[in-house]
């Protein structure tokens, strides 16, 4: 390193981008944050919405199996089944290419099966375990969402704690070290202008 004003000049602005990067990175990294905790509360909420409801019709099932034939039952299982077409894509947020699904029913569950020869808990637990579907995709989407997004939040915060604690004290070690040289240079190059004046006044 050329202790210059031309270095001292390259490593001032530098030092500005640097920090700029800095406070743009820092922003993203709350940014991420907040954005981060509210996925983290949508996915409590909806793994618990999913988990009450997958409970609910395994009861529905149980009790429906109490009342009713094995066979029945298979029966009405079977022609229970409905078609689903899933669509999956990406989106941006906050940078952090993210899943989105698209569920949709043809027909939905519980159209195909005989009433009467069905109980109640039955046809409520088809119904509840074919609305679970649309919880159970977005729970996916949030779930794989809150993982990409730690992730970039790992990275993001790698990269400010490199700038504030490895690069920008550098730079600033590098441009104060190149002034105490400069201002060194420029001292002994007035101390050696007063000794020739003095010189030329003596002769």
């Amino acid at each position: 390193m050329n202790p210059t004003r031309m270095e001292l000049t390259r490593l001032k602005k530098r030092l500005a981008t640097a920090v700029r990067g800095h406070k743009l990175l820092k922003d993203k990294l709350d940014e991420l944050m907040k954005n981060f905790f509210d996925l983290v509360e949508e996915n409590q909420h909806l793994r618990s919405k999913v988990e009450a409801n997958l409970a609910t019709a395994l009861g529905g099932f149980a009790l429906a199996r109490a009342v009713i034939s094995r066979s029945v039952l298979e029966a009405a299982i079977t022609t229970s089944r409905g078609e689903a077409a899933l669509e999956a894509g990406t989106t941006s947020q906050m940078g952090v290419e993210v899943p989105v699904f698209k569920l949709e029913m043809r027909p939905a569950l519980g159209s195909g099966f005989g009433m009467t020869e069905t109980s109640a808990e039955f046809d409520e637990a088809i119904d509840l375990l074919a609305n679970s579907f649309q919880s159970m995709i977005e729970l996916a989407q949030v779930e794989k969402t809150v993982e990409l997004m730690a992730a970039e939040i790992e990275r993001t915060r790698r990269r400010v704690n490199a700038l504030e604690y490895v690069l920008i004290p550098q730079i600033r070690d590098q441009i104060k070290f190149i002034t105490m040289k400069l201002e060194e240079n420029e001292r002994a190059n007035l101390t050696r202008l007063m000794k020739v004046k003095e010189m030329v006044r003596n002769k």
